[in-house]
């Protein structure tokens, strides 16, 4: 076990221990100290990874039954819903694209299309790089871009030396990196921190409309593309200048793009199932795009209230195990049984971790409790305590996991939320896209580890570059969410929902 990990192991104890023996934050409510104390262990835990993180998001199940703030029989509910179906859903899909090959071809084909220079192979693997972490997971997609990535560096360096690749080396590595996290933004399924975001909310603000797929990309989906041209911009054109000597041969992108062959039947039916859930989720619901109302499609159901976006996620999923490869040296369907073996259930039970905690932080009255306490932020502008937010999140997940940070800080940022009669969306949806930014440290993503292992860069070639990502990403998902919320969602009116009853 790491130093870090076993201070964090006693030290969560300790501090536990003390909340609940020697503090007393609300002498009626008992339940409200017994959940900080659980609270306080969990986020100490997580933040050291003293037990692995869902160990510890298991802690919900047994504290909170014995010290009274839910029973068994709720807490467990807590752990399966239909975030967590359309998280399964998801990623069944991603694993059919991985398992059949489909993301390589998708990726080589942009690239293809938007490469020939220096420049445009960097801007091409970025962009491909995002769109494939908006339905994959990133780490996924940092592994699959790499190869291809160290391919053409690797022949660049044989033509034109080390010194005279290196900043394009350096450039294309942290670009997969950045745009495996930037792209993830844009999606609910497309990093854990969403998913959890859309959960955490329907707990605390139980008679508050649902947040749809498409609703989410009319926020994130405009945040994700400006990051994307403003990180390239800062990696090609102020911190790693390419060499005006270096330059590609186009047709070596064609020849690794004609080693896939021609499209396979297994492929084509990914791709087709993959891009009607796509477009079923996205327009599942009404899209209110402020100018224009788009009327969702499950408005043609009676039953319309039925149907979430987990129910697609899991129907559309189900179809690849009913259709048949015509592969001959595997004869079964084009998803089988082994796709579970390689199912994150440790990031299921990471959610599931996450909504008990926020499930415990309202029905104990934490929540209420917390936002009371921070009821003299009222006097600060809303966009001050937003940028103070994304500041201190985006530093905070270099250092530990996005999800976990999502799920610790949520429930709170629904309680100041209410304390200071701002829009719930606000605070939260800034929390939640700001602890996907970490650029800084190899340790910050699992993407930013593995480009960093390719050894083409130096942890200061990435500090540098990404402590300005940083600041950029604070700006930006602050000034966005402000000016995107106020038309969509309208920031200047408490709504109804969010009142305390």
């Amino acid at each position: 076990m790491k130093l870090l990990s076993k201070i964090g192991l006693f030290a969560g104890i300790v501090l536990a221990l003390y909340i609940l023996l020697f503090t007393n934050l609300d002498p009626a409510n008992p339940q409200i100290t017994y959940t900080a104390a659980v609270a306080v262990l969990m986020a100490v835990w997580w933040m050291t990874e003293a037990i692995p993180l869902a160990a510890t998001s298991l802690l919900p199940i047994i504290l909170f039954p014995l010290l009274g703030v839910l029973n068994g029989e709720d807490v467990a509910g807590t752990y399966m819903n239909s975030i967590i179906f359309l998280f399964l859903g998801g990623f069944l899909l991603a694993l059919a694209m991985e398992d059949w090959g489909l993301h390589r071809r998708v990726a080589l084909t942009i690239i293809n299309i938007l490469g020939g220079s220096p420049v445009s192979i960097i801007i091409g693997f970025m962009i491909s790089t995002a769109f494939l972490s908006m339905w994959i997971s990133n780490t996924a997609t940092a592994l699959m871009m790499l190869p291809i990535g160290l391919a053409i560096i690797k022949k660049l360096e044989s033509e034109f030396g080390i010194e005279t690749t290196k900043n394009f080396s350096i450039a294309l590595m942290l670009g997969i990196a950045y745009s495996c996290s930037i792209g993830g933004i844009a999606t609910l399924i497309g990093t854990p921190p969403n998913l959890a975001f859309v959960r955490i909310y329907q707990i605390t603000f139980t008679e508050a409309p649902a947040i749809s797929f498409g609703s989410w990309m009319l926020v994130a989906v405009p945040i994700s593309t400006l990051m994307l041209i403003f990180t390239a911009f800062l990696l090609i054109k102020v911190f790693f200048k390419i060499d005006k000597n270096l330059s590609i041969n186009p047709s070596f992108i064609k020849e690794e793009k004609l080693k896939l062959g021609k499209i396979t039947f297994e492929e084509l039916i990914v791709a087709v199932v993959f891009s009607l859930t796509a477009l079923l989720w996205i327009f599942r619901s009404d899209l209110n795009l402020g100018f224009l109302l788009i009327p969702g499609w499950e408005r043609l159901l009676t039953f319309s209230d039925f149907i979430n976006d987990g129910t697609v996620a899991i129907g559309m999923a189900l179809v690849l195990f009913l259709v048949p490869s015509k592969n001959k040296t595997e004869k079964r369907a084009i998803l089988n049984s082994k796709v579970f073996t390689k199912v994150p259930w440790g990031i299921i039970l990471l959610f599931g971790g996450g909504f008990a905690l926020a499930q415990g932080f309202t029905k104990s009255g934490l929540s209420e409790f917390i936002g009371n306490n921070f009821y003299y932020f009222k006097e600060f502008s809303p966009f001050i305590i937003a940028i103070l937010v994304a500041t201190v999140i985006i530093f905070l997940t270099e250092l530990t996991s996005n999800t976990a940070v999502a799920q610790m800080i949520l429930p709170v940022m629904a309680s100041v939320s209410i304390a200071m009669g701002i829009h719930p969306f606000l605070l939260m949806i800034v929390a939640t896209l700001s602890s996907s930014l970490a650029f800084m440290l190899p340790v910050g993503t699992p993407p930013n580890t593995i480009v960093f292992a390719s050894e083409r860069l130096k942890i200061s070639d990435m500090v540098k570059a990404g402590f300005a990502v940083n600041i950029m990403g604070i700006i930006l998902v602050t000034v966005l969410v402000y000016l995107l919320g106020n038309i969509l969602f309208d920031f200047n009116t408490f709504p109804e929902w969010a009142k305390i009853k």
